[in-house]
């Protein structure tokens, strides 16, 4: 298995719900036509492809039958059933007639069996080439409004979830006792937008009914609990798309909507639907695109005294090149707009900094790509608030034990902090409420910074609920969404804001998250940590001393933290300085130490006893023999990267297949001697339950 999440849609009929399902996914398609350039392939290039499954096979088939392949034909190689290849190419033939009218509406019937058949508004704009709003005023005109049937939950006597269709009349009580409200949620689990989101979600549904509020949850995800039926009081099984929260919006007329709990699928909505008369609770949807301009915020920035690292934006490969011309090489490039760093790569040189663009997808002059000057060997860190507009709260600093430059949703990071001085963890605390108090935060908000030479940097600020509100949640005893959404229904309750009564915590023992990865799913990939997140969950470990809470997190993530063994080293040229220490730390761990060439020599001259091994290019036995013999308990191993002419993904992936602990970054190699060092010398610690650490944390 692969897949990393899923999405599940009911309609009335198979292509209703298919098409709903297509665009339930967020990948920024609309419909089953035009994904990549299969459209520009010939028929005979996509029944080649199709012969090897992939998860974009159902479009692949849908251009095979516009470019004339058979039912028979497709399903000879895909073994897809007859009924469902039928329908797709029915699809197809409705779709070819549409576009018939380019540049204009299609006739009235067409417009109606198209809805009919699950062709969403925006896909019918992008094929027609007219705005999305004509379409749908068109339809609303017609009398083609989505229409809802409940699904009854069995073993209960009235309870039933709701389901979107065009093929039939409404049969969907609407309750007007209650003051309403509405959330949207994250969607679809997938790297760099999960579960964190889900629990945002539905703690702001038992918070709202506390306060008297009547739920409504919009959510395509069967694997969550926001779309349990007893979550919230009423649940939509719809697409976070405009067309379906809105016509969700225009039937239930809510008080607002809160989008700040979804992670980056409500945001990307939130603008639209405010254009389209929708009442956004909390942090404004302006505030949340200021967050993203990187020159307002910039001026911002310079404007409350803030430093950040020097930066531009470009659209073209001329004006990158030229704006990392003058920052200096490295520079850190990412499309804006996007969770997860998703594209986001650190770039050396010119060469590499115009196949970066050139491979940009989507690049326009309001969502361009950033470019940041790279702080090399910073601390990277990030704060969590709970802001009112005026006053703002920070509970604690989390530490990145990754150095900058792996994402914070993939590096494994401390809270407390524990490396960071008293003084630059007053600044971090002081930025954050500065900028939040600044952009006016209703709710909550994420702030991410390196520390350069004892220098604090702003990277960036997100207006949002972040991947970390779960885990500050429990670590520091805060119910950061619950107090959050006693702030953004402040302007309907009149509730005083909660915020100057929260007090900064001593908290007693240490949170270490780590991220969980899938790389045993997929052999072919090199398990290296960068700016792009790769982890598709996290675990936590706590404890009253930090190498045990890491230790706990390693052992929570399915990795077995050998205390004796062989230890593999093979670092990077820019890194042989600091694995002296790190050797030190496994020799007085008592391990056996094998090394490659250049790092045997950074580690026998500061006369720590070790082994020379040869790289797998060097001859036999080598590395590779080593691992598959059993003969390494762990491997540190940081990536050669351009600096080489040979390959060195090789020993990671041996790690996997061998299921060897492996670390890719000094800091992560660092904090594993320490937590072995520490649970050798105490073994398993006392088991408390989180009621019982939280009853230790005291006000300062």
């Amino acid at each position: 298995m692969r897949a990393v999440g899923e999405v599940m849609s009911i309609g009335k009929t198979y292509k209703e719900a298919f098409q709903k399902a297509i665009r339930s996914l967020e990948t920024g398609r609309y419909g089953l036509g035009h994904a990549k350039d299969y459209n520009s392939k010939s028929k005979e290039d996509l029944l080649l492809m199709l012969a090897h499954p992939s998860s974009d096979r159902h479009f692949i088939m849908y251009e095979a039958l516009r470019k004339g392949a058979t039912v028979d034909e497709i399903f000879d190689i895909t073994k897809v059933k007859h009924y469902f290849v039928k329908q797709m190419q029915e699809l197809v033939e409705e779709e070819e007639a549409l576009v018939q009218s380019k540049g204009a509406l299609p006739s009235d019937e067409a417009l109606i069996s198209a809805k009919k058949n699950g062709f969403s508004d925006k896909y019918l704009s992008q094929i027609l080439e007219i705005p999305e709003e004509t379409i749908r005023n068109r339809r609303i005109a017609l009398g083609m409004e989505e229409a809802w049937e409940g699904v009854h939950v069995s073993g209960t006597s009235d309870s039933a979830y709701y389901y979107s269709t065009y093929n039939a009349v409404d049969k969907n009580p609407v309750h007007t006792d209650k003051p309403k409200i509405m959330i949207l949620g994250g969607g679809p689990n997938r790297i760099g937008q999960g579960i964190e989101f889900d629990y945002c979600c539905v703690h702001a549904a038992f918070a709202l009914k506390e306060l008297g509020f009547e739920t409504i949850i919009v959510n395509c995800n069967p694997e969550t609990v926001s779309t349990d039926y007893d979550t919230s009081d009423k649940l939509y099984f719809e697409p976070l798309t405009l067309e379906d929260v809105l016509s969700i919006y225009h039937k239930e007329k809510p008080l607002g909507v809160i989008a700040q709990f979804g992670g980056q699928t409500p945001l990307n909505l939130a603008s639209e639907l405010e254009k389209n008369g929708v009442k956004i609770l909390g942090t404004p949807p302006s505030i949340i695109d200021l967050a993203e301009d990187r020159d307002l915020f910039r001026s911002m920035m310079d404007k409350l005294g803030v430093p950040m690292p020097e930066a531009g934006m470009a659209t073209t490969v001329e004006e990158a090149l030229a704006i990392a011309g003058k920052i200096g090489y490295p520079v850190m490039v990412r499309p804006s707009y996007v969770l997860g760093g998703r594209g986001m790569e650190v770039v050396y040189d010119d060469e590499s900094m115009v196949s970066y663009m050139s491979a940009a997808v989507g690049v326009t002059p309001d969502r361009p790509i950033l470019i940041d000057r790279f702080l090399n060997h910073a601390l990277e860190c990030e704060a969590d608030a709970i802001s009112d507009g005026t006053h703002a709260f920070v509970p604690a600093v989390m530490e990145h034990i990754e150095l900058a430059g792996v994402h914070s949703g993939d590096s494994a990071c401390i809270i407390p902090s524990v490396h960071i001085t008293a003084e630059n963890v007053a600044t971090i605390k002081e930025y954050t409420k500065k900028i939040a108090e600044e952009m006016h935060v209703k709710g909550l908000m994420n702030m991410q910074y390196a520390i350069e030479k004892g220098k604090v940097y702003v990277l960036e600020a997100n207006p949002r609920a972040s991947r970390t509100v779960p885990l500050v949640s429990k670590v520091c005893n805060i119910r950061m969404v619950p107090l959050a959404t006693d702030i953004i229904t402040s302007e309907i309750t009149s509730r005083p804001s909660p915020v100057p009564n929260l007090k900064e915590k001593d908290i007693p023992y240490y949170g270490v998250k780590e991220a969980v990865f899938p790389f045993n799913m997929f052999p072919e990939v090199d398990p290296v940590l960068g700016p792009e997140m790769r982890s598709t969950g996290e675990v936590l470990g706590l404890s009253p001393y930090y190498g045990e809470a890491f230790y706990k997190a390693q052992e929570a993530t399915q990795t077995q933290l050998p205390l004796s063994g062989t230890v593999l080293m093979s670092v990077n040229s820019k890194d042989k300085p600091e694995v002296v220490e790190i050797a030190q730390l496994f020799k007085k761990a008592g391990f056996e130490i094998i090394a490659t060439d250049g790092t045997y020599k950074a580690i026998s001259e500061a006369g720590i006893e070790a082994e020379p091994i040869k790289k797998l290019y060097e001859g036999r036995p080598n590395v590779l023999d080593l691992i598959t013999n059993g003969k390494i308990s762990l491997i540190i191993n940081s990536p050669v990267g351009k600096d080489s002419v040979h390959d060195d993904s090789y020993l990671r992936k041996a790690a996997i297949k061998g299921r060897i602990p492996y670390m890719t970054t000094l800091a992560g190699a660092r904090a594993t001697a320490k937590g072995i060092l520490y649970v050798q010398k105490n073994g398993n610690a006392d088991v408390k339950s989180l009621q019982q650490l939280h009853s230790e944390v005291k006000d300062k």
